[in-house]
């Protein structure tokens, strides 16, 4: 005998409460008009279970460690408006309060394709070609040329 499906969906729901806040925490910053938050992008949250708190993840492609401060701090003294805009917008029984963190995933991920580019082709493969040469654009699969 099949089971009947219970209209259950393919995510848990906090899946789904992490990706809801990142996009209106994303969409708020849109529209403040903190200097020192351009650039910034929301690249994750993390919501515990029972809604009490959520860790705000961010990167920008300029910041090192100080300027990592500087973008959690303007992203605190905003945190209250985040949350309202959170409350707002999202049917939570209960709105989480922010903090926030660099994703050091990202850059992580960015030391590792440094790495690799430095290390150069693996013998036996050929080098890749420089981008822009015609080598590269070769390489895309079309001749530069509309036929």
């Amino acid at each position: 005998m099949a089971r009947r499906r219970t209209g259950s969906r393919p995510y848990r729901r906090t899946t789904r409460v992490n990706e809801l806040v990142r996009e209106i925490v994303a969409e708020e910053l849109q529209v403040i008009g903190d200097e020192r938050l351009e650039l910034v992008t929301i690249t994750g949250v993390v919501v515990d279970a029972e809604l009490r708190t959520g860790t705000v993840y961010f990167d920008t492609p300029w910041a090192d460690a100080a300027d990592d401060a500087v973008v959690a701090e303007a992203l605190d003294a905003h945190r209250v408006r985040l949350q309202r805009a959170i409350a707002d917008q999202a049917r939570m029984r209960r709105t989480p309060e922010l903090s926030f963190r660099p994703d050091e995933g990202v850059r992580a991920g960015l030391r590792v394709e440094s790495i690799l580019r430095d290390l150069g082709p693996l013998p036996g493969e050929p080098p890749e070609p420089a981008p822009g040469s015609d080598a590269a654009n070769r390489g895309s699969g079309g001749s530069g040329h509309d036929d």
